[in-house]
Formats: C-alpha cells, structure tokens, sequence
C-alpha cells in the first residue's frame, strides 16, 4: 500500500522569522495571526491552497543576499503553525500530527521526514520564483514542445494571479513584444518561446533589442542534456546563433543553477549598457528536481557573486569639458538613446536650460528633451530638420551624451562637426572615439555624469561663468531661431514654398501625423519602418518613453507587437501604432492578440501602396526603376480583415475628413484601425544622400543645398554642368 506524499513544504516566514522558539510539549495558548501556505508541485496539487502575496513579496534575505540554509528547516522549532482549509485534508501523510485535529495541525521538523517523501522544487518553479521575486508579472511567449514543463509550472503560477502570460501569434511578436514593454515602462521585458523554429523566430526581435540597447531577457526551450549535439528533433544551436546579437547569454545545465542565473540574467540586462540576454532551457532541466532551493535575489548577485559595473572618478574630465564650455561661442548637445535609458532626462534638462544649449536629438533619443522647449531643434540626421543639420555642421563645441555616432546621423563621417571639439559622454567604453575622434571621452552612468557637471557649475570657481556664457550663446541660440524660420517643416506636397493647402482634398502623409499628435499630445506612439516612421519623426512631439521605433536595426512589423507591449505596460493609456501598408502586413497576425486581450491600440496605416521608402530611393538613385516595390496586388483589405478579428474599422481619403476620423478613432478604450489613403508618390524631405555631409540635403524634387547653406534648383545647376 502506497502513502500519499505531502509535497513541497517550504515555509514563507514573511516579515518576522525570529519567532520565539516555544516548547513542543506547550499547547499554544494564542492562535499565531500569520498563516504559512504551501505551493505545491505535485500532480495532486491542491489549488485550494494559497501562495500568499503578503508573506511572497515581504520577505527579507539576509545581510549576504540568501537566506541561511539552516533556518529553513526548523519549522517546528519556531512554532509555526498552520489551520487547515475546509475540504482539505492529509489522510495519509505522515508528517502531520492528528493529536488535535480540531485545533491547529503541527508539523514536525522537516529534517525528520525521509528523504523520498520530500518534494524538491524543480527548474521550473526556480524560474518563476525568481520572476516574481523581481518584480516582473508580465511576460509575452508562445509555447511548444520543449518549453512544456516551463508552461506547464506557469499553468499554477498564473492560476495564482502571481504573474501574467500574453499568447502571440508569432514568436518573433512575443520579442518585438517585450521590448516595447521594456521601453515604455523603463523595466526589462520577458519573451518566451520553444527550441527549433521558435527560437529562431527569435532572432530578429533580439537583434532589435540590441542594437537599441534594450533590457529584454529571452528563455528558449531546448531538447533535453542527452540529445544535445545529436541533431535531435527541434534541435538548434541558439546559443551560438546569436551570440553575436546578445549582451550575454547562457546554457542552464542543471536545474540548481536556474534562480542565480535568471537573478545574473536581469541583473546584467539592466546594468551598465542594457541589452538582451539569452537563457537556453532543455527540456529535462525545467523537470529536474532542486533538493536544497535557495532563491537568489538581486543583492545577491552583486554583493556576493560579484557582478558590478564599475567606473573610475571622472570629475577631472568634466572639469576639462567645462573649461571647453567656457572657452565655446556655438555650443550643441547631441542627445542619444543613453539619456532615456539612463531616465537623465531632468538633469539634461537642467544642463541645457542654464546656458541656453540647443539641443538636437537621435531617433532613440526622442523624448529625452522637450521638443516644445525652444532649445529643440528636432532629430538630426538623414531624415533630420534643416535646421538640426545646419546646427551641426556649423558648432564649435558638441557634446554627445548617450549617442553612438551612427550612419544615418553622421552623413559622410569626414564632414560631420567639422568645426567643432567634440566632448562624448556615455556608458559604453566601446563607443568613445569608435566612429569619430572625440576630444574628451567621459565614461560613466549619463544621470550620475550630468548631475556631476551640475554639482561643479554651483561652485564658487564656476558661478561667473554663467552669465557671460548666457550672453554669448544668445547669437547662436538667434541664429538657430533664423533657420527654423527660413526652413520649417510643413505638411504640404512638393517643396517648402506656401503651396494650397491641399490639392483636390487628397490627403497627405504629413497631415495625419501632425493632425494626430495635436488630439493626442501625450499618447505613447509606436511606429514600423519606412517613410511613415520619418514623417512621424518629424511631426510628433513626444514624451519620455513614448516613443517607440526600431532604430539600428530598422525592423518592419516591429509597431504593432511593440505596441501590444506598451499596451501591457499602461492599460489606460492612449497607444497609437504608426504603420505603413507594407510595414503592417510583416505582423498583421497579432490582431489576434490585440483582440484576445482587448488592449487598448488604435492602428494609423499610412497606405500610399507602395514599400514607400525603397519607391522614394528607386527613384531618386535608380533612376526610377520600381523593381517589385509596389504593393497594390495582392494587398488586403484592411477593414475586412479588423472585422474578422472583431476590430472596429474605419477609412478615409479626403484632407478634409481627417480630423473628425482621427477624433473617432481615438475616443473609447477598444481597439480601432484606421487605413489612410495617402497620395501615392510623396516622398519623405529633408533627405541627407550617402555620402554626402548633413548640410547638403534635398529639400524636394527640384530645390537643395550647399555645404554653405545656400538653397538651389538642381534641374538648373544640372543643366550648368552640362552646358559647361
């Protein structure tokens, strides 16, 4: 005859473990306020019973960062005690005294209990332990064969309401997913998904992540330890596959690694430069039983294991930068993702408004400034204001924080600041002085550096400087000003001359935008990549962390799972995706998940029919040739396909029109689409060409300008050239 096992009794303590130790002779006078719960894995888990949030998310660790393996066991020696639920009941369990059933239930010293009737905790459990005791309830996958065990653990820990699972239709949604979570809610977002083409559906979305330096952890299924490396069923090498696309990685080979490692994993991925980082499971590991589980927490990893990111005193370069700052007449601040992920957006702030400093951001860096503030000057680069660019090439001092110098900012790399002593700061060591030569390189955490230079300006040493500098950087802050008149940007077709503002009501690109962001100025936007994410650039005046847009990568269908992420992160917030005809049609499949869930988005397609940035290049450097860039055949209709998801769909055309559409289409909490027709063949202006430097830009079809900031007609300086 077999006895029934009690498993897993692993008390929680909650806010006060030294209990005083009571004699086990004693009847208990006092009935002990706090109740103890049990999670139990076992194939007779008895759901009735509780994993209690009050004594989870209050307990304490030691000084050392783990819990002293001695103490865990002494459930009897500090009188706990514990009244059993109506309807549940251990008939055959040994560990139970039945003395006085009617009163309290006590159970013996755990150590007395034979080894075979123990329940260990297996990897499984150890990964959502660590999960929820960091904090993080939502995560985003797609199951299958060899993550089962992971699901299967998970089927308990949601049915708790401890965390939050979110079904996509594809995995490479469940990373594009997490990393609009991580970017609208500044925490790092979880994605899981299966071995073979689950994991390499993956890829993508974690090249995203790192390119744009987003925390993400990624945990992939893989076939069990004794298949690997004999080409088993779904076995992939992941590991190896994107060693090159991740900020560190891992293979657990043994289930009683898999707390430290996950509590490494969300360390690493947040600290220092953020990034995404891989953690393979095989199978058998998320089954494999722990016998001595000890949560690993945060101040574990850095204080016992280890892990710090560590930066020598920098304060004698910054007093070199501000002595350059002082000796400077046309400052800039070149502002870069690093400043949102280092939340240094109030000392940049700060920093800028004390001497009257321009400031011109990235693509990532959106947001970090305000770009109401007249001290904006907008994105720079390709697709970049003319003003920003201008600004660029004629400063004498440029301050770099947070930004990598990339191509689509630089232009041609010889000529970008060419007149200026370039200060770089930033937290990657790796970045100062890779693609341009800088001056002065300062290393270190963006919010601990700018609050640094803020702390020397008030000493006495540097007070003086304020006021002439002020004065001095007025003429350029004028001249700024003078080009934002002379080049502004306008929603209207063709050039930058007052043209009618719209041409026989046909609606433009431009005019959505603009329209959308003045009903909603303070919504989270996410966009895809093409033309629509460079007018939105451009037009949309946005918040920090609300904005959302594959950068380095430039990954079509990232928009609208980016935007299932920020949907999680903010349920009652407006999120507005930003998508072009072809863009949407990459992940259009996540509707599914938009409707399951009944999030919160409203979808702007922009729909010229055409793969809209290749059409804008084939022309302008292919001399027209549109080699399978048009998208008219075989597209879909788009409000046939909102209804089959149960999505409300709505449609227009007219210039006219679009402000009361986009009215109704942001008001009401349920998810809307919205299909655009724009006029076809607009193209996205201004436009810095390869090879060129910043300060030479098309401005249209007919009109650019010089290196010195003069605006020509190309058709005329073309027939110049010919004639001469």
């Amino acid at each position: 005859m077999t006895t029934q096992k009690f498993f897993n009794l692993m008390p929680y303590y909650g806010e006060n473990p030294e209990l005083e130790l009571k004699s086990k002779e004693l009847e208990p006078t006092e009935k002990v306020e706090q109740q103890i719960y049990y999670f139990s894995k076992s194939p007779f888990r008895n759901t009735q019973m509780k994993y209690s949030k009050k004594n989870y998310f209050k307990r304490r660790s030691s000084r050392r960062g783990e819990l002293d393996p001695n103490q865990r066991f002494k459930s009897s020696e500090l009188g706990l005690q514990q009244t059993p639920k109506k309807g549940y009941s251990n008939q055959n369990s040994s560990i139970i005294e039945k003395t006085n059933r009617k009163k309290i239930d006590l159970f013996k010293d755990i150590k007395e209990i034979e080894e075979k009737s123990l329940y260990i905790h297996t990897g499984a459990f150890a990964l959502f332990d660590t999960l929820v005791r960091s904090e993080i309830h939502s995560v985003f996958g797609y199951p299958g064969g060899a993550i089962l065990p992971i699901y299967d653990e998970l089927f308990f820990w949601e049915d708790q309401k401890f965390i939050k699972h979110y079904l996509v239709r594809h995995e490479q949604a469940a990373t594009h997913a997490a990393d609009g979570f991580s970017r609208s809610s500044g925490q790092v977002g979880v994605c899981f998904a299966t071995s073979g083409p689950g994991a390499t559906n993956l890829v993508t979305g974690i090249a995203t992540a790192y390119l744009d330096s987003i925390p993400m952890i990624v945990l992939t299924g893989q076939v069990g330890t004794q298949f690997l490396g004999t080409d088993a069923f779904q076995e992939i090498d992941i590991y190896g596959i994107t060693l090159s696309l991740v900020k560190h990685s891992y293979v657990v080979l043994e289930s009683r690694f898999m707390s430290q490692i996950l509590a490494e994993a969300i360390y690493v991925s947040q600290n220092g430069r953020p990034g995404p980082v891989l953690i393979d499971i095989p199978k058998n590991v998320g089954l494999e039983k722990i016998k001595r589980f000890i949560p690993c927490y945060a101040t574990t990893v850095h204080k016992v294991l280890g892990w710090r990111y560590k930066f020598k005193n920098q304060t004698d370069k910054i007093r070199m930068a501000l002595q350059r700052l002082s000796e400077s007449s046309k400052p800039l601040l070149y502002i870069g993702g690093g400043v949102v992920s280092s939340q240094a957006g109030r000392q940049l702030a700060r920093f800028a408004y004390r001497y009257q400093i321009p400031v011109t951001t990235t693509l990532t860096g959106k947001g970090a400034f305000n770009e109401n503030n007249r001290l904006s000057l907008g994105m720079l680069g390709m697709h970049g204001t003319v003003y920003a660019n201008f600004a660029v090439a004629n400063c004498d001092l440029l301050i770099a924080v947070g930004a990598r110098f990339d191509d689509r900012v630089t232009g041609k790399l010889q000529d970008f600041a060419c007149k200026a002593f370039i200060i770089h700061i930033d937290v990657d060591e790796a970045e100062i002085g890779k693609n341009k030569n800088v001056g002065i390189g300062i290393i270190g955490d963006i919010k601990k550096i700018l609050t640094k230079f803020l702390l020397l300006m008030d000493r006495p040493e540097h007070k003086w400087l304020k006021k002439p500098l002020r004065k001095e950087f007025k003429k350029w802050y004028k001249k700024t000003i003078e080009w934002k008149q002379e080049f502004p940007l306008l929603p209207i077709p063709g050039d930058y001359s007052l043209l009618p503002k719209t041409v026989d009501d046909v609606l433009l690109p431009q005019t959505v935008i603009k329209t959308l962001t003045d009903i909603r100025p303070y919504a989270i936007i996410t966009t895809d990549v093409g033309q629509h994410q460079m007018w939105a650039a451009q037009y949309t005046k946005c918040k920090r962390r609300k904005w959302l847009s594959s950068a380095g990568l430039g990954t079509m269908g990232f928009g609208l799972p980016a935007a299932i992420g920020a949907a999680v992160a903010y349920p009652k917030e407006d999120i507005i995706c930003i998508t072009g005809d072809s863009s949407f049609q990459m992940n259009l499949q996540e509707l599914g998940t938009i409707s399951k869930y009944k999030l919160r988005i409203k979808i702007i397609i922009i729909n010229n029919h055409w793969q809209g940035m290749v059409r804008q290049w084939q022309e302008t450097f292919y001399e027209s040739r549109y080699s399978h860039s048009n998208m008219v055949e075989g597209a879909p209709k788009f409000d046939v396909l909102a209804n089959a998801y149960g999505i409300k769909s709505m449609y227009t055309e007219r210039q006219s029109e679009i402000w009361p559409t986009l009215r109704d289409t942001l008001e009401g909490p349920e998810p809307v689409l919205l299909e655009c027709n724009v006029l076809e063949d607009e193209n996205c202006y201004p436009m810095v060409e390869p090879s060129k430097s910043n300060s030479e830009m098309a401005l249209s079809r007919k009109l650019s300008t010089t290196i010195e900031g003069l605006v020509i007609d190309k058709e005329e300086e073309e027939k110049k050239l010919n004639y001469s």
